[in-house]
């Protein structure tokens, strides 16, 4: 197994490897990366081996560009309709053309968002033996602390550990929660919330439809905030902190600290999405794209290692409402959205089909709402 390192070529005598056993030792640990660099860790370990983006800096290492993403400014939202149609109309286009923009004066308060930032950092530097109590891959558990989600899936995992709370539609006693962490996510969500309605209403003006219409789809229903925690890697050029993907659900709002790494793949380029201080990132979701036959777009993106850091961001992810009894159980493409011009892209999908293709599937570098186009 060969990897390039700043230059020079390291061998990985791969005889003796054994993959699974080592991704279950690593697992078994309950330490995650994090308890990795504690121990003292100077060579990345192979499991974490990104060949496919080892290669790719190899072939091509002017491949990234710096740019800066549409930025929404929020603070005349309700002053005039014509500045809400302005808003409108931005938030339109960069769901047309990018999948990402940016927002400001959004009144999420600086010192929530600073707050959450400190504390889910305080989470994942805790001692490993506290956090041990919340290692979970049992996706029903409300607030949970691990590596990787698809980590016995994934040929190469990603170099993070990650801290999850499922808010929304049924949040879990406080007490279940870490107390270094708990208030503030609270905190935090409630806020996530009240944006993500008003996100929700604007998508639905920007896409032609009644102010309520995303909103009664359930879009807003199903939230679940993910810290995550990118420790410092010794070797950042041979792995990712997270490999290229599109998220699953409707949409996401993520907060980022200033260590940045954040990349978006735009017009055949890995392009950086540098640090706006108080600004959230917005994208859209596959099931945002499948819902609105591929007007909105879901975007690839990554997140790069670093030997800075570590990097914190909190991802706010509003995913399908999994409850069961909950609205008609099936996601297609929304009628007022077709026509003979434009015909239905996607079939309809049911709640239990996407979730149990979302947790098979993985972070394989594919997006969810091509297993559900319609063939041609």
């Amino acid at each position: 197994m060969i990897g390039l390192n700043n230059g020079r070529t390291e061998q990985y005598d791969s005889s003796e490897y054994d993959r699974e056993r080592e991704v279950q030792a690593f697992d078994d640990s309950k330490a995650g990366v994090k308890g990795l660099v504690d121990g003292g860790v100077t060579r990345l370990p192979r499991i974490f081996l990104h060949n496919q983006y080892v290669a790719e800096m190899k072939s091509d290492s002017e491949i990234v560009t710096k740019f800066s993403i549409p930025v929404i400014d929020f603070e005349g939202l309700g002053k005039s309709a014509v500045q809400r149609a302005d808003i409108v109309r931005g938030i339109k286009n960069a769901c047309e053309k990018w999948g990402f923009f940016q927002v400001v004066h959004h009144e999420i308060p600086s010192i929530v968002m600073e707050k959450v930032i400190e504390d889910v950092r305080h989470f994942h530097e805790q001692d490993s033996e506290v956090k041990k109590e919340f290692y979970s891959r049992d996706v029903t558990r409300k607030f949970s602390y691990n590596s990787n989600f698809d980590l016995h899936k994934t040929r190469a995992a990603n170099w993070r550990d990650t801290v999850s709370l499922v808010v929304a539609p049924n949040p879990p006693d406080p007490r279940e929660m870490a107390e270094v962490c708990r208030d503030v996510l609270i905190k935090y969500a409630e806020y996530v919330m009240k944006l993500g309605d008003t996100l929700f209403e604007l998508l639905s003006e920007a896409l032609g439809l009644n102010l309520n219409h995303l909103k009664d789809m359930e879009c807003a229903k199903g939230l679940v905030l993910a810290g995550h925690y990118y420790p410092t890697c010794p070797e950042p050029d041979l792995t990712l902190g997270l490999s290229s993907h599109t998220d699953g659900g409707f949409l996401t709002i993520l907060l980022q600290d200033q260590v940045g790494g954040l990349q978006v793949f735009h017009e055949n380029r890995w392009l950086d999405v540098p640090f706006l201080p108080g600004a959230l990132i917005v994208n859209i979701g596959d099931l945002m794209q499948l819902i609105t036959n591929d007007k909105f777009k879901s975007i690839h993106h990554r997140v790069l290692a670093t030997n800075a850091g570590p990097r914190i961001s909190v991802a706010s992810l509003f995913i399908m409402n999994f409850q069961e009894g909950s609205g008609s159980g099936l996601y297609g493409p929304i009628k007022e959205l077709l026509s003979e011009e434009s015909p239905p892209v996607y079939r309809e999908t049911s709640r239990k089909e996407y979730v149990t293709y979302l947790y098979c599937k993985g972070l394989d570098g594919t997006s969810l709402s091509t297993h559900f186009k319609l063939q041609k």
